[in-house]
């Protein structure tokens, strides 16, 4: 009876989910088969596009990096504020989610003022000496991975100070009174307790770099093209909404993938990750 009655409770979020989120995706993807060249007509004509398979590298290597210095900043980060002290906590995680409150496009513009030719950055360097011409860092791969960890190192922040706040301090003093030193204590006590809040992390990190538009778009440009500028391009641009749908097809599968495989990792660093 209780397994019924929570069924029939969760059945209107159940059935939103599935038809504002399951039948679009679904309805997106069976587009891609329905070509007259072949189901899987669309998928070739991607693979053995160089550009394309080019873009879609350069969208995993890029989501990968900014996956990777997120999770160090934000561990770092998380650590020091669920160590702080009670009043600072609250200043400390304030501090750190602040940007969330500006919306992705304005952040970006404010990297295109930092790092333009005429910019802050350039600006400062000539002045200082330290160069005598504009160094080109806008449109470049570096641009954008700066930008794409200062838009998500505060969503692994969020994840990672809760899960860090929930290890009780008489582990850490247990382990320091056994003669582990902080080294030890980090690698076999605080790290595997942390390894689910990593994973949440670095899923969300990794999925909304991946799916980023406006910050590749703005600060990226055609010479750093991704996915997501991809696809809006075959979409708004040339109107190929089947390409468009092809790249969405593909984006979804990998994301899917790449998720799987942190959980298979996570499994394997600790056995208790779900």
């Amino acid at each position: 009876m209780k397994r019924i009655a929570g069924w029939t409770l969760a059945s209107p979020a159940t059935l939103l989910v599935l038809l504002g989120l399951v039948a679009p995706v679904a309805a997106t993807i069976y587009t891609t088969f329905g070509t007259p060249g072949g189901p899987f007509s669309t998928y070739q004509a991607f693979f053995a596009s160089g550009f394309r398979r080019t873009v879609l590298l350069r969208t995993i290597n890029v989501s990968l990096i900014v996956t990777v210095i997120a999770l160090v900043i934000g561990f770092v980060t998380a650590y020091v504020v669920s160590r702080a002290p009670s009043w600072l906590k609250s200043i400390l995680i304030v501090a750190a989610v602040f940007p969330l409150l500006t919306g992705v496009v304005v952040r970006s513009f404010a990297w295109l003022i930092i790092l333009g030719k005429n910019g802050i950055l350039n600006s400062t360097l000539i002045n200082l000496g330290i160069i005598t011409e504009p160094l080109q860092m806008l449109y470049t791969q570096g641009s954008v991975i700066l930008a794409m960890v200062y838009l998500f190192v505060p969503l692994m922040v969020l994840t990672l100070v809760g899960v860090l706040e929930a290890i009780p301090d008489d582990l850490i003093q247990a382990s320091a009174s056994l003669g582990a030193n902080s080294w030890a204590t980090f690698t076999q006590v605080i790290l595997p307790l942390a390894v689910p809040g990593l994973i949440v992390g670095a899923v969300l990190v990794f999925t909304g770099s991946f799916t980023s538009y406006a910050t590749p778009q703005l600060l990226g440009g055609e010479q750093v093209m991704m996915m997501g500028t991809l696809m809006y391009q075959q979409a708004m641009v040339t109107f190929d909404w089947v390409s468009a749908s092809t790249i969405a097809a593909i984006m979804v599968v990998i994301t899917i993938a790449i998720v799987a495989a942190m959980n298979a990792a996570a499994r394997r660093l600790n056995p208790m990750t779900v």
